[in-house]
C-alpha cells in the first residue's frame, strides 16, 4: 500500500459555534487523518476560534490566524496558503473546510484514493448532502448556465440513493470539502478576491479547466453542508440581508470575466435582458427583495467595467504560458438549452400553484375530517379517484381501461364535431365578422372617438382588449373560431375542477368520477343547447368557459388562512372582470349574490363576519372589475352608453328571453326542445330530499333564487338602441348562473346514490330513477348539438352596399357610405357604412351611439329638397356615397338627382346610388386625454392585480 500523501486542512470560520463541535468531531474521526490544520477565523464574536483551539490543539498540529470580520473567503484562504508555504515541509494537498461542513469519517480517505487512481486530477470534491437532514443531495459537482444559474444536475429535493455514484469530471466543485493540490491552487492565484463569498469555487474551476487542469467529483466522499450563508442562517458583513445580491453579482461577474472576448458584447446584452426578465418574474411571485437584489447585482457589475477588464487581463496573464483549453470548458459548461428548460419548469410550477389553491382548501378539510373519523372505525370503501395511477400498465392501456377517460374523450370529440362550422371563420346571428387585423381591435381600444357612423364617443366594449391580446399570434378570424370551438372543452375542464373541490368540501372522499363527468359534460353543453352557440351569442359561450374557473377561485373564500382568502379575492376579481367583459350583466348578478351571502354570514356567524379578512376578499373581488374595466364603464355612463352595462355583447337586436325560457335553459326560443331543459331543475329539486347533503343543496338553491330575483327587473326592461325596436337586457349570465347552481345541487344530491341504504324505500326508488334520468339528459343534449345544433347559426344579412363601394370604404375611413332605408310615408332611417363594415367590437358602439339631431336635420333637408349645403356637410363628415336601399322611394330619389354635388352611381336593380363630388378629405383627428388617463390606470392595475393573484412560490435556495 502506498504511503498517504501529506494533507493539510485549511479551516475557515466566522461565527460558526453552532456547527463547529460537530465539524471538529468529524475532522478528528477521519480514517485518513491530516498532517496538520491551519485555522483562519474572520472576526468571530461567538468564540469559534476558542472552540477550534480547545478541540484540536492537543490532537493535531494546529496554527491559527485571526483576520477582520469583513475579510472575504479568498483572502482567508490566501492567508492559510501563506502559512503553509512558510513551513519547513509544505504539504502536497490542501483540504478546505468551512465551519458548517461535517465530513463523514472516510471522506478524506475516499478523496485521496481517487487522487491516487487519477494522477491527472488536481481538484477533487465530495458529494455534498444537506445538514441536518443528511439524506438530501446538494451537489455532486457544479457548473454554470449561460444566464448565470448554478447548475447541479439534481432534481429539487432529490434524495441520495446512490444514483449518482460515479467519479466524473466536472467544471467545479464546492469549496466546502474541496481537496486541491497546493501548487496548483497557488499557480491559479487562489480564489478571486472580487468574489468575496459566493461563486469563487465555480470561477476557480473555470480557470482550472481553461488551464488544462482536471476537476473530479468523488461521490464516495460524503460531506454534510449546512449552507449557513447561502440560506441566510448566518449573516456576515459581506452579505448582510442581501444574499441574493451577492450570489447574482458573483454569477454575472464570473461569466463576464471568463467568457470569450469575441462574444462578450452579446453576453452582456443577454445577461442584461435575462436579468430584467428575472426581475419581472421575481416581482410576479412577490419576491420584491430578491427582485431588487437582482437589479442591483446587474447594475453593480455593469457600472464597474474596469473590474471585469482587470479580471480578464489577469486570466490572460495566467494563461500566457499555454493556450486556453476552450474545448474542455465548453464541454463542462451547462448546455445552452438548460435556461429554457428552467423557464418552462417555472411557468409550470406557477400555473400548478395558482390552479391548486382552491383544491388545497378541500384537501385540508379532508385531512381534518379523516383525523376526526379515525376513531370511528375504517372509512367506507371509496371509489377509485381520478388521481390514482396504475403503475403496472402503459398510458394507452390505462386510457382504454378507464371508462371515464374514454367517455370524456368521446364527449370532447362530439363537441368538436358539433362546432365543425367554425373552420374557416364564423359569423352570423349576433356574431359579426371578425376585423381584418388585430390592429383594428387595438385601435378600437385606444381611440377616444371612433369613426363609426358619423363618429361616436361611446367607449369600446370591454372584451376588445383581451381579444386584441389573444389575437396577436393567430389573428382575429382564427381567434374567434378557436374561442367558439374550444370554449366548451375549456368549460368542461373548469367544471370538473370546481365540482371536484365542491365534492371534497362535502365529503372527505369527494364525488365519484362518473358523477364529476356528468356534471362537467352537462355544464359544457349549457351554452350549446341553450342556443347561444347557434345564435352567434359568442359572449355567453365564452362566459360559460370562464364562470367555473371564477367559481373555483371563489371557493378560496372558505380557506382558514387569511392570506389565502385575500388571494382568492384577487383571483376571483380578475376572473369576474373577464366574465363581465364578455357578459356585462354578470357583475350585477354576482354583486347581488355576494351581498345576500354576506348578509346571511353576518346573520348566522356574526363573530366571523366582523373580521375584515372574511368580508374584505368578496368586496375586493367586486371592486377589481370596476378598476380594470374603468375605461369602459365610466365613459359609458357619461356618453349615453349606460345600456351597454346590462346588455349581452354582440349584434342587436336579439330575441327576448321569457321566464319559461330561463327555466328550460334557453335563450330567446333558441336551443334544444324545452322539455329537455326542464329535467335539470327537477333533478335539483329532488336533490333536496337526501338529508346528508341538504344544507349545501339549499345553498345552491339560494344562489338560483337570488339569480332569478335579479332576472325579474332585467327581463321587464327595454334598452333603447339604434333601430326600430328596443332590446331586452342580457340574460345570458342569468341562464348560466341558474344552470350552474342546479348542476351543483344535482351533483351534491347524487352523492347520496352511494348511500341509498340510509334513505327510506320510496326515496331510494325516486333517487335511482332521477339518477337514470340525469345520466340520459346530457347524452341527449350532446347528440342533439353534434347533429342539429349548429344549424341554428344564421348567416349575416346581405349588405345593401354595392361591392365596389364597400371596397372604397375599406380603403379609408372618410370613404363612408350613407345608406337610406324606408320612405317618406313610412319614415326614413339611415346608417353609415365604413371600413369593412360592422365587425366584432363595433356593433355595440354603433347601436348605443345616440342620435345626432343636427345630422338628422341635414339628411332631412337633403331628401326633401335639393340642398347643396347638406351635401357639403356630408362630405365634411366623411361620406363619399349615398345609397337608397331597395325598394327606393321615387320622391327621395328625385330630390337627390336634382341636388348639385351628387352624381349618379351604378347600383343593383331596385337600389339607387350617388357619389359625392368633390370627394371628401381625411377626417379631423381627435385627442381624448381622459381616455388615455383611464387606459393608463387600467395598464397599471392589471399587472399589479396579476401579481396579487399569484401564489408566493417557495423558491428553492439552490436556484
Amino acid at each position: 500500500m502506498s504511503q498517504q500523501p501529506e494533507v493539510a486542512v485549511l479551516l475557515v470560520s466566522h461565527d460558526g459555534s453552532s456547527w463547529l463541535p460537530a465539524v471538529l468531531d468529524g475532522l478528528l474521526a477521519q480514517t485518513a487523518p491530516p498532517s496538520r490544520v491551519v485555522a483562519v477565523d474572520t472576526g468571530s464574536r461567538d468564540g469559534s476560534a476558542d472552540l477550534i483551539s480547545a478541540a484540536l490543539a492537543e490532537r493535531l498540529p494546529l496554527e491559527q490566524r485571526t483576520m477582520p470580520g469583513d475579510t472575504g473567503f479568498p483572502d482567508a484562504v490566501a492567508e492559510g496558503l501563506r502559512v503553509l508555504a512558510g513551513s519547513e515541509r509544505p504539504p502536497g494537498w490542501v483540504w478546505i473546510l468551512h465551519d458548517d461542513v461535517n465530513p463523514a469519517p472516510d471522506a478524506l480517505a475516499a478523496l485521496l484514493a481517487a487522487a491516487e487512481q487519477r494522477p491527472d486530477a488536481d481538484i477533487l470534491g465530495p458529494k455534498l448532502r444537506e445538514w441536518p437532514s443528511l439524506r438530501r443531495l446538494l451537489e455532486l459537482g457544479v457548473t454554470l448556465s449561460g444566464t448565470g444559474r448554478r447548475e447541479t444536475g439534481l432534481e429539487r429535493g432529490e434524495y441520495d440513493q446512490g444514483q449518482h455514484d460515479e467519479v466524473r469530471e466536472v467544471l467545479a466543485v464546492n469549496s466546502a470539502g474541496m481537496l486541491v493540490r497546493r501548487e496548483v491552487l497557488e499557480e491559479l492565484g487562489g480564489f478571486d478576491r472580487s468574489l468575496p463569498i459566493f461563486g469563487n469555487d465555480i470561477d476557480l474551476g473555470w480557470r482550472a479547466a481553461a488551464a488544462g487542469r482536471t476537476t473530479l467529483v468523488v461521490p464516495a466522499a460524503v460531506v454534510f453542508h449546512a449552507e449557513a450563508a447561502h440560506r441566510g442562517i448566518r449573516r456576515t458583513p459581506l452579505t448582510g440581508r442581501h444574499t441574493h445580491f451577492q450570489e447574482r453579482r458573483a454569477a454575472l461577474f464570473t461569466l463576464l470575466a471568463n467568457g470569450r472576448g469575441a462574444t462578450l458584447p452579446l453576453q452582456v446584452l443577454r445577461l442584461t435582458l435575462g436579468s430584467l426578465l428575472r426581475v419581472l418574474g421575481l416581482l410576479g411571485v412577490r419576491a420584491v427583495g430578491e427582485a431588487l437584489d437582482e437589479l442591483a447585482a446587474l447594475i453593480s457589475v455593469l457600472r464597474h467595467p474596469g473590474q471585469v477588464r482587470a479580471a480578464r487581463r489577469a486570466r490572460r496573464a495566467a494563461g500566457s504560458g499555454g493556450s486556453v483549453d476552450r474545448e474542455r470548458v465548453r464541454r463542462l459548461l451547462a448546455p445552452w438549452w438548460v435556461p429554457y428548460r428552467h423557464g418552462l419548469d417555472f411557468v409550470g410550477d406557477l400555473v400548478a400553484a395558482a390552479t391548486n389553491q382552491a383544491a388545497d382548501v378541500a384537501e385540508r378539510r379532508r385531512v381534518a375530517a379523516a383525523e376526526r373519523d379515525a376513531a370511528a372505525g375504517p372509512p367506507p370503501a371509496r371509489h377509485r379517484g381520478e388521481d390514482e395511477e396504475f403503475a403496472d400498465t402503459g398510458i394507452v392501456v390505462r386510457f382504454l381501461t378507464n371508462p371515464v377517460a374514454v367517455a370524456t374523450a368521446i364527449t370532447v370529440l362530439a363537441l368538436l364535431v358539433g362546432v365543425r362550422d367554425v373552420v374557416g371563420g364564423i359569423a352570423g346571428g349576433a356574431l359579426s365578422p371578425a376585423p381584418g387585423g388585430v390592429g383594428d381591435w387595438w385601435a378600437l381600444h385606444l381611440e377616444g372617438r371612433h369613426p363609426i357612423g358619423f363618429g361616436s364617443d361611446i367607449p369600446a366594449p370591454p372584451y376588445v382588449l383581451p381579444l386584441a391580446v389573444l389575437g396577436l399570434p393567430v389573428g382575429p378570424s382564427l381567434l374567434m373560431s378557436l374561442l367558439m370551438a374550444f370554449a366548451a372543452p375549456l368549460g368542461l375542464w373548469g367544471a370538473w375542477r370546481f365540482l371536484r373541490v365542491v365534492g371534497r368540501l362535502v365529503t372527505p372522499y369527494g364525488a365519484p368520477r362518473w358523477l364529476l363527468l356528468w356534471g362537467s359534460v352537462t355544464w359544457a353543453l349549457v351554452p350549446l343547447v341553450a342556443g347561444a352557440w347557434g345564435g352567434g351569442r359568442w359572449g355567453v359561450v365564452v362566459a360559460a368557459a370562464v364562470l367555473p374557473w371564477m367559481a373555483h377561485a371563489a371557493l378560496g373564500f372558505a380557506d382558514p388562512d387569511a392570506a389565502h382568502r385575500w388571494r382568492a379575492g384577487w383571483r376571483t376579481g380578475l376572473a369576474l372582470a373577464l366574465l363581465t367583459a364578455v357578459a356585462p350583466p354578470a357583475w350585477l348578478v354576482v354583486a347581488v349574490l355576494f351581498a345576500v351571502l354576506l348578509g346571511c354570514a353576518v346573520r348566522l356567524l356574526p363573530g366571523e363576519a366582523g373580521d375584515r379578512s372574511v368580508w374584505g376578499p368578496p368586496v375586493a373581488a367586486l371592486a377589481v372589475p370596476l378598476l380594470v374595466l374603468v375605461p369602459w364603464w365610466l365613459p359609458a355612463v357619461f356618453e349615453g352608453g349606460l345600456g351597454g352595462l346590462v346588455l349581452d355583447v354582440g349584434r342587436w337586436p336579439t330575441a327576448a328571453t321569457s321566464g319559461w325560457d330561463l327555466l328550460a335553459g334557453r335563450l330567446g326560443g333558441l336551443g334544444a326542445p324545452a322539455p329537455a331543459g326542464w329535467v335539470l331543475p327537477a333533478l335539483a329539486l329532488a336533490s333536496l330530499l337526501p338529508r346528508a347533503t341538504r344544507i349545501p343543496v339549499v345553498v345552491c338553491w339560494l344562489v338560483a333564487a337570488v339569480t332569478a330575483l335579479v332576472a325579474v327587473p332585467l327581463g321587464m326592461t327595454t334598452i333603447d338602441i339604434a333601430g326600430p325596436v328596443g332590446q331586452q337586457p342580457g340574460l345570458g349570465a342569468v341562464v348560466l348562473m341558474l344552470q350552474g347552481a342546479w348542476i351543483t345541487a344535482t351533483l351534491l344530491g347524487g352523492l347520496s346514490l352511494h348511500h341509498l341504504g340510509d334513505q327510506p324505500k320510496p326515496a331510494q326508488a325516486g333517487l335511482a330513477l332521477a339518477g337514470v334520468l340525469g345520466l340520459v339528459t346530457p347524452l341527449v343534449g350532446l347528440v342533439w348539438f353534434a347533429g342539429w345544433g349548429p344549424a341554428e347559426l344564421e348567416d349575416p344579412p346581405a349588405s345593401d352596399v354595392p361591392v365596389y363601394m364597400a371596397q372604397r370604404a375599406g380603403q379609408a375611413e372618410h370613404n363612408g357610405v350613407l345608406v337610406l332605408r324606408g320612405s317618406k310615408d313610412t319614415g326614413l332611417r339611415y346608417d353609415v357604412h365604413r371600413g369593412d363594415g360592422p365587425t366584432v367590437g363595433e356593433d355595440e358602439i354603433a347601436a348605443l351611439t345616440p342620435e345626432d339631431r343636427d345630422i338628422t336635420a341635414t339628411i332631412r333637408s337633403l331628401v326633401t329638397s335639393p340642398d347643396p349645403d347638406a351635401v357639403a356637410r356630408l362630405a365634411d363628415l366623411g361620406v363619399l356615397y349615398i345609397v337608397q336601399a331597395a325598394p327606393a322611394d321615387g320622391s327621395v330619389a328625385a330630390s337627390l338627382d336634382a341636388t348639385s354635388g351628387l352624381v349618379q352611381a351604378s347600383s343593383e336593380r331596385g337600389t339607387r346610388a350617388w357619389q359625392v363630388s368633390p370627394e371628401p378629405g381625411p377626417l379631423p383627428g381627435h385627442h381624448a386625454w381622459l381616455r388615455w388617463l383611464l387606459l393608463a390606470v387600467q395598464a397599471a392595475a392589471i399587472p399589479v392585480l396579476v401579481v396579487l393573484c399569484l401564489p408566493p412560490l417557495r423558491r428553492n435556495r439552490d436556484e
